[in-house]
């Protein structure tokens, strides 16, 4: 079969032909019919920094968003059927992840999986919006409830409103947090009223004057991270989740004397992708989405480069 593989920095993705993933003990081939194209996707490939998670070699088929439906099951999986439909957390328990460390992605028509990462998908719950909800719903959803707490009468800062942002704030607005927005694209911004916030700007320091208690960082580019830190209010929460840079220069002076706190967020659990499939069930979570087909994913990273697209990227696979 052919699979979208990284071999190095600054190389583009290659075609090539790879085995067909075998059953092992404890593990389950999934034949993906969703799998979806992150940022993340494209700074693997820009920034050598990530070459620190490909301790196992390289190339690696890449791609941590998929769902699918099994197809064959190994020895002491007897608990999963062939046909089941199925989403693949992306982060392993041992910290691996799928696309990075020994585990093949989903940039490919066949996958393996195991009990760490199979969650069971709703029969409600169409191919792709599974798969969105394997990283933009799960690390969304984990950053803003389990990390940061959101909840009724909270006033909760969001940046970035894409494919994780815009989950989250929309997450945030449904347990009826008072949400605003940071965004800056205007075609993005169009989409405030849909998710549910109070306000939407180009940047989040727009709304110093709302005592944000909580702000979730989705796009993580340096300026935003210094930007939230300049406007919580005191005793306020950033959790920052995006990596558009692995750097940033902040202003420690908010950060004393509001006596603010930053945590990280990286992923989230089975029990966060179980908790966005019933948001998605229900029908009130409906993200916007970009169907492509698999051979329009290096096209699809290419655009996220450039920036300024609305919705997430989600390669279908046939069969």
């Amino acid at each position: 079969m052919k699979a979208w593989q990284f071999v190095g920095t600054d190389k583009p993705l290659e075609l090539n032909d790879v085995a067909e993933p075998k059953a092992g003990p404890g593990q389950v081939v999934v034949d993906v019919k969703a799998s979806g194209v992150c940022h993340s996707d494209v700074t693997t490939i820009d920034d050598p920094g990530w070459m620190a998670l490909f301790q196992h070699g390289l190339p690696r088929t890449m791609g941590h968003e998929s769902a699918g439906v099994i197809s064959e099951v190994g020895e002491g999986m007897d608990h999963w059927k062939v046909g089941d439909r199925v989403g693949l957390a992306p982060v392993m328990s041992d910290g691996d992840a799928l696309g990075y460390g020994k585990w093949d992605g989903g940039f490919a028509p066949r996958m393996l999986a195991t009990d760490d990462n199979l969650v069971a998908l709703p029969d409600e719950v169409s191919f792709d919006l599974g798969a969105m909800a394997t990283d933009a719903g799960l690390t969304a959803y984990h950053a803003m409830m389990a990390v940061g707490g959101a909840k009724k009468g909270m006033k909760v800062g969001v940046i970035g409103l894409g494919g994780l942002g815009y989950i989250g704030a929309r997450a945030a607005a449904l347990v009826g947090a008072e949400v605003y927005g940071a965004e800056i694209n205007p075609e993005t911004q169009k989409l405030a009223e849909e998710i549910g916030l109070a306000g939407v700007a180009d940047s989040i320091d727009a709304f110093k004057d709302k005592g944000l208690e909580l702000i979730v960082d989705y796009a993580g580019f340096g300026t935003t991270t210094s930007a939230a830190l300049e406007t919580l209010a005191e005793f306020g929460t950033l959790v920052q989740v995006g990596m558009g840079q692995l750097e940033s220069t902040i202003n420690t002076y908010p950060l004393i004397v509001n006596q603010l706190s930053i945590k990280g967020s990286k992923s989230g659990t089975k029990e966060d992708l179980a908790g966005i499939y019933e948001l998605m069930r229900s029908g009130q979570l409906n993200p916007p989405i970009n169907h492509i087909t698999p051979a329009d994913i290096p096209e699809a990273i290419d655009k996220l480069r450039v920036g300024g697209v609305v919705g997430r990227f989600i390669a279908m696979y046939e069969g």
